[in-house]
């Protein structure tokens, strides 16, 4: 990775999209050594996590990741997704947090150096050639090693630095025998990533 000491750098997260990149790759993420990680390389000056929330749900497994990350050092973004069924009366979700995302990117960009995106959608490219033209480095966190590939190749391209997941996992992969909350229960799939799961999922 190639940062400078004296950059002021913001993480971007794209929750539901960092997570299905992990879970293909088969570890787990430590919140505080990511966070740990990018203190390291520079001046961090905020670490934003965007997700999107069930409504109506007794129980929702994201909320005790969401609580955690409230209370160590990330900015949370969250909005209700809308369930509803399709004609084929399969169960659907919206909840995209692209928008907020970019905007919170582009409000933020005047007090930053260099922007991280952790996300691979192809959608983002061009907030990725905005955030350039206004003088800023933007690398993007996702993966070419997964099966399949996590990252659009347009992102990948437009991106100052790609830095693969995969290549971090030894630094910011969660140590089995400590206790820290999921992403997720173990056998819930992801509902915010409409270009990813296709079949179950709708963009908003």
């Amino acid at each position: 990775m190639l940062f400078y000491p004296t950059e002021k750098i913001a993480l971007f997260i794209d929750g539901a999209n960092l997570h299905a990149t992990a879970k293909s790759l088969k570890f787990d993420i430590d919140y505080r050594r990511l966070l740990t990680l990018f203190r390291s390389q520079g001046q961090l000056v905020r670490a934003l996590y965007y997700t999107a929330i069930v409504e109506d749900q007794e129980y929702s497994s994201i909320r005790p990741l969401i609580d955690w990350l409230d209370y160590n050092g990330y900015t949370m973004v969250t909005k209700p997704a809308k369930e509803f069924t399709d004609a084929a009366g399969r169960r659907k979700i919206k909840g995209n947090m692209d928008i907020e995302l970019a905007v919170d990117a582009m409000e933020l960009a005047p007090a930053l150096d260099h922007l991280v995106l952790f996300s691979g959608d192809g959608d983002f490219r061009s907030l990725v050639e905005a955030l350039q033209h206004k003088g800023k480095r933007v690398s993007v966190v996702s993966s070419l090693t997964s099966q399949p590939a996590m990252v659009a190749d347009e992102l990948r391209r437009q991106a100052d630095q790609f830095i693969d997941l995969n290549d971090l996992a030894d630094q910011i992969g969660r140590d089995p025998s400590e206790r820290q909350p999921r992403a997720r229960g173990e056998d819930e799939a992801p509902i915010e990533i409409g270009h990813q799961k296709e079949g179950d999922l709708t963009d908003a």
